[in-house]
């Protein structure tokens, strides 16, 4: 079954130094970009993470130092990559709970801005997981019937990940081809940011999910503690997180002056 698309979605997937959002890099990135008519473009990055990658990283994805010493830094490939996802959706495996908040972290750093207003986002991994409870390569096996070569480089999981999406439309008939749809059903719960510190609870506010204010209103935590606004943003919270933040707090503010 081939994609109900309205607009472009982006397959994508991440090979990183690590698990980290706030403190971990890009070591390569691939897109898999898929238009309304069909059409396809894909594009493989390696990235230098200015950093030295972990053994135990390296022994995951193959991904070495001296492999990634000449390629460009995520800063010189932000613009082209955000040009290239910037009017699509976005998917893939895992991407709402690590893709997506660590490429928002990286392109922060970078000086350019990300959101996901206007479009929305499909976590294949959700769907499996809803519906087999299974790894990304077993997902392959059971929906392609196929062996996945290659598993955690990042073209081949790009690419495993764009077959499952479409052989789990062909499989689940109460799947709705649409990607409003898709991202509803993958979105596991309704989070403000993309790490999920700030969520909305069942009447539409948000909250706090941590520490001493977990589960009180935000507005309500920063009118009544003003100094934790500068405490959250000058502690190790991810970039995306501090944004949405402050946006809240202006949206407080101009609601007093108004």
């Amino acid at each position: 079954m081939e994609l109900k698309l309205h607009r472009p979605i982006c397959f994508f997937d991440l090979e990183t130094t690590g698990t980290d959002i706030c403190k971990d890099r890009i070591v390569e990135i691939s897109i898999l970009k898929v238009y309304p008519n069909g059409n396809k473009e894909s594009r493989t990055w390696l990235v230098n993470p200015e950093r030295r990658i972990p053994p135990q990283t390296i022994a995951f994805h193959g991904i070495t130092d001296e492999k990634v010493a000449n390629e460009p830094t995520f800063k010189e490939l932000a613009h082209t990559i955000h040009n290239m996802i910037k009017d699509s959706d976005l998917a893939g495996y895992n991407s709402d709970r690590f893709d997506i908040p660590l490429l928002a972290e990286e392109m922060l750093r970078a000086g350019v801005d990300f959101d996901m207003k206007n479009r929305v986002s499909v976590d294949v991994q959700t769907i499996f997981h809803k519906k087999e409870e299974r790894t990304l390569s077993a997902a392959y096996k059971f929906y392609c019937g196929q062996v996945l070569e290659n598993a955690h480089t990042a073209a081949a999981d790009t690419n495993a990940t764009y077959e499952i999406l479409k052989a789990q439309l062909d499989r689940y008939t109460d799947l709705e081809n649409d990607m409003k749809s898709l991202s509803e059903f993958t979105t596991r719960k309704v989070a403000v940011d993309f790490a999920g510190f700030i969520v909305k609870d069942d009447k539409g506010n948000e909250i706090f999910t941590f520490g001493k204010f977990k589960g009180v209103k935000v507005e309500e935590v920063l009118e009544k503690e003003p100094g934790y606004y500068g405490w959250f943003q000058n502690a190790d919270f991810p970039l995306y997180t501090k944004k949405v933040l402050t946006a809240i707090k202006l949206r407080k503010l101009n609601t007093k002056l108004n």
